[in-house]
């Protein structure tokens, strides 16, 4: 039905739909499954986010000993009522924080575009609860609008750190979020496009440099500010703010920055974070000698 961005706008403004009604329309298409069954098979993967959220809420800790209870420092932050950034923005952000926490002590959640990426779209779901009381069918639409563009992403660019950074990770992901978050706003097809345009360009050229090779150091930080970005992003969009650069050509750029950069910064550990003297350390602390030369 759609291959970008642009045909997945005109299709929902031709039809008066809802992103969301394009991207199930397009499953059941491909599925061969009905919109009960698709309803039902995206309704599962919100209970797992929603799973992961909770338990991550409660504390938990990676075997690795690298990340861990950042989710409850924030949430306890919270609080106390004296935030810079704001109630909801933070809770987020610590949403985003515990899904990736229990990613990285091994427990269950959905990759959203992937596994290490996995904690910006619930992050900003269950963020926006209280604010909008949206029913369960509309929390499920809410994923079918982030896996249009994730959709489209995937098709045309990368959503692999091995491949592409982490802009093609958690920058392909918070842009799934500011525009799902957006329809959910009340925002319409365009507004939902820009918010990814606005989201994903500013998080161009984001090197994948996992400390020890380990989906934790500064993943599970990046989902945070990943959270942060796509809520900022939909703001934007629904006040009027565009892209000047359309979203199909942010994507295409994303991809082709991809491609120039170095393996070292793809999820190699070869350099970025996991180069530094504290990151080489790290990693002999986890594995008991170095996996890479010292710099």
């Amino acid at each position: 039905m759609f291959k970008n961005i642009a045909e997945l706008v005109m299709l929902a403004e031709k039809n008066q739909k809802k992103i969301s009604s394009m991207m199930i329309e397009q499953e059941m298409q491909v599925s061969g499954r009905s919109h009960k069954e698709v309803m039902e098979l995206m309704g599962k993967n919100l209970d797992v986010m929603e799973q992961a959220v909770e338990r991550g809420l409660q504390g938990v800790q990676s075997l690795s000993g690298l990340t861990g209870g950042d989710a409850v420092l924030l949430q306890r932050y919270i609080q106390q009522g004296n935030t810079l950034s704001g109630t909801l923005l933070l809770d987020a952000v610590s949403k985003a924080v515990a899904t990736n926490e229990v990613n990285a002590a091994m427990g269950t959640i959905c990759a959203t575009p992937t596994a290490g990426s996995a904690g910006v779209v619930p992050g900003t779901l269950f963020a926006v609860q209280e604010k909008f009381k949206p029913s369960r069918e509309e929390k499920i639409r809410f994923l079918f609008t982030a896996g249009a563009f994730g959709y489209v992403v995937a098709n045309n660019a990368s959503i692999s750190g091995a491949a592409g950074g982490c802009q093609a990770e958690v920058g392909s992901a918070s842009g799934m979020a500011a525009a799902a978050v957006t329809e959910m706003a009340g925002g319409t097809p365009a507004q939902c496009a820009e918010a990814m345009a606005i989201t994903l360009k500013n998080m161009l050229g984001l090197v994948c440099d996992p400390v020890a090779g380990l989906v934790e150091v500064p993943c599970v930080k990046r989902n945070a500010m990943g959270a942060a970005n796509a809520l900022v992003a939909a703001d934007m969009a629904l006040a009027g703010v565009t892209s000047r650069i359309p979203c199909d050509e942010v994507i295409d750029a994303m991809y082709k920055i991809g491609q120039t950069m170095p393996s070292a910064l793809r999820e190699t550990a070869g350099g970025g974070l996991a180069a530094t003297p504290t990151g080489r350390k790290l990693e002999e602390k986890v594995y008991g000698t170095p996996l890479h030369p010292r710099q």
